[in-house]
């Protein structure tokens, strides 16, 4: 590609706005120009207005530092500046999604880590790996909106990304039954231990609204399109309890399945470690060359030695056994700011800009 395409960052400022521009930094396909945040850090060079809440490990890229921010409301005046832009704005939900409509009715599209928009019918919520199909819905959302290059998507909820996978890899043993309980890092709440030092040392057994998202959601991905909308699938049922845990990055599953073709331990690993889609195929920027890896230890993976497996953007299987109730159990991680946030928008992107979606304006 002679030219990238011009990128911009709603909602900059934040955790997962910051987790992007570090994503980007030098990506081959785009280039973050424009960084807009709220009226109070408007005006501010990015530097400026992120100060010392800077949350990456790795430093701010020299690239941004200087690109003054810009008021996400103005949204004409951003969204010219842009091809398309990533959404990560903290706002309420209500506003959130008019707001992201609002930037998709000036033919800009919206690739968004909020979930605002995850249960509007004809909005795509995608993981490239398991339902790209699903960006089709695209062409009807357009019609509604009134647009010809705009439209919305976005990418689920980072703590299913420990167990739907497996579960969609094991599709044909038909799995029917699921009970998973999450244990989730800090930074799904955008937070470090310096900023929460109560969870040092702590486990608390709430997340609001998560063990919902974690419930309905897979469904919604292993959907299909029925008149122009998402129509969620009926099966497996799952159930599910999230605990926050004194752990910064990753989120880690625990998980039970009943199947109505019961598979082998054996048959289980081989179609983890064969299963790949549309990003593997076309060998996109951030894919994981190996989406989904089997670990054989009985005490992996681990976060501390596991969540930044393939850049953090695969996901980490263990501990495969039959169970005394369910089949069989076993245990999940992936990284909750990468594959879950930040990065799973950035292989929508390019999963997009692949199929046509995205081009320069």
């Amino acid at each position: 590609m002679s030219q990238k395409l011009r990128v911009g960052i709603l909602g900059a400022t934040g955790m997962v706005g910051q987790r992007f521009i570090s994503l980007l930094e030098n990506h081959p396909w785009f280039e973050v120009v424009t960084v807009a945040a709220s009226a109070r850090s408007a005006g501010k060079t990015y530097e400026e207005a992120v100060g010392g809440r800077w949350k990456m490990t790795t430093p701010m890229p020299e690239a941004v530092k200087k690109l003054v921010v810009m008021n996400v409301n103005e949204v004409e005046k951003v969204a010219a500046s842009v091809d398309f832009v990533f959404s990560a704005v903290d706002m309420s939900k209500d506003e959130i999604k008019a707001i992201e409509e609002e930037y998709a009715k000036t033919e800009t599209p919206v690739v968004s880590n909020n979930s605002a928009h995850r249960w509007t019918p004809d909005v795509p919520m995608v993981v490239p790996e398991i339902n790209p199909e699903h960006f089709k819905v695209i062409e009807f959302q357009k019609k509604r909106l009134g647009t010809t290059r705009g439209f919305i998507a976005v990418k689920p909820n980072c703590s299913i990304q420990s167990y739907a996978p497996a579960l969609t890899a094991w599709k044909e043993f038909e799995p029917y039954e699921a009970v998973a309980t999450t244990y989730q890092a800090i930074s799904g709440a955008g937070k470090t231990f310096k900023d929460w030092p109560e969870m040092v040392e702590n486990v608390i057994p709430y997340i609001g609204g998560e063990e919902e998202k974690s419930e309905k959601e897979p469904l919604r991905l292993w959907g299909r399109i029925e008149d122009g909308v998402i129509v969620p699938a009926k099966s497996p049922v799952i159930t599910c309890q999230c605990i926050r845990v004194p752990v910064l990055n990753g989120h880690t599953a625990a998980v039970f399945v009943k199947f109505r073709k019961k598979p082998t331990k054996e048959q289980l690993i081989e179609k983890l470690e064969s299963f790949s889609g549309i990003p593997q195929e076309l060998n996109l920027p951030s894919a994981p060359k190996q989406f989904i890896r089997y670990m054989q230890e009985d005490n992996r993976p681990q976060v501390k030695l596991d969540v930044d497996y393939e850049n953090g953007m695969g996901v980490s299987i263990g501990r495969i056994r039959e169970d005394s109730v369910y089949d069989f159990k076993f245990v999940g991680l992936s990284h909750n700011t990468v594959r879950g946030a930040a990065g799973g928008a950035v292989l929508c992107a390019e999963t997009l800009k692949a199929l046509g979606y995205i081009a320069a304006k």
